[in-house]
C-alpha cells in the first residue's frame, strides 16, 4: 500500500521513528493499527513498557490483560470486577471487548507480564534466602 502525506507530517514521522529506533514504515504501520483500534475501541489506548507495547484502559494504570484477569478472577463477572476495580461497568466491558477482538495480542502480553512477575518473585526469594544466611 502506498500512502501520500504532507512533507511536514513525513518529517515528523521520520523524527519520531528515529527517536524510537524504528523505521518510518514500522512506526506508520503501528500508528495505523492503533488508530483503527482506537476508532473502534475509544476507551483503549496504547503505551510502551519494559516488556513491550500494550493496550491499556485509558484514564487508568490498568492494562487490558489486567482488567481481563480481574474479570476472570471474579467468576467472569464484569459487574463484580468493575466493583472491585472501582470502575464503571462499561469501562470494564470496553476492555473485555477489546480483549475479545484482539485475543492473541492480549494473551501474549499477559504471558510476558506474568512470566516477568514470576521471575521477579523467584529472584526476591533467592535474595531473601541469601540475606538470611
Amino acid at each position: 500500500m502506498s500512502l501520500r502525506v504532507a512533507e511536514a507530517t513525513a518529517a515528523e514521522l521520520e523524527q519520531a521513528a528515529r527517536r524510537r529506533g524504528l523505521s518510518r514504515n514500522e512506526l506508520a504501520e503501528r500508528y495505523l493499527i492503533e488508530g483503527v483500534a482506537q476508532d473502534e475501541f475509544p476507551e483503549i489506548g496504547f503505551r510502551d513498557g519494559a516488556l513491550g507495547r500494550r493496550a491499556m484502559l485509558l484514564g487508568t494504570r490498568l492494562d487490558v490483560w489486567q482488567v481481563l484477569e480481574t474479570v476472570r478472577n471474579h467468576g467472569n463477572s464484569v459487574e463484580q470486577a468493575a466493583q472491585y476495580l472501582d470502575l464503571p461497568v462499561e469501562r470494564v466491558r470496553a476492555a473485555v471487548r477489546y480483549a475479545a477482538a484482539h485475543r492473541e495480542e492480549v494473551e501474549q502480553v499477559a504471558a510476558r507480564e506474568i512470566e516477568a512477575a514470576v521471575r521477579a518473585e523467584e529472584l526476591w526469594r533467592a535474595e531473601q534466602e541469601l540475606l538470611a544466611s
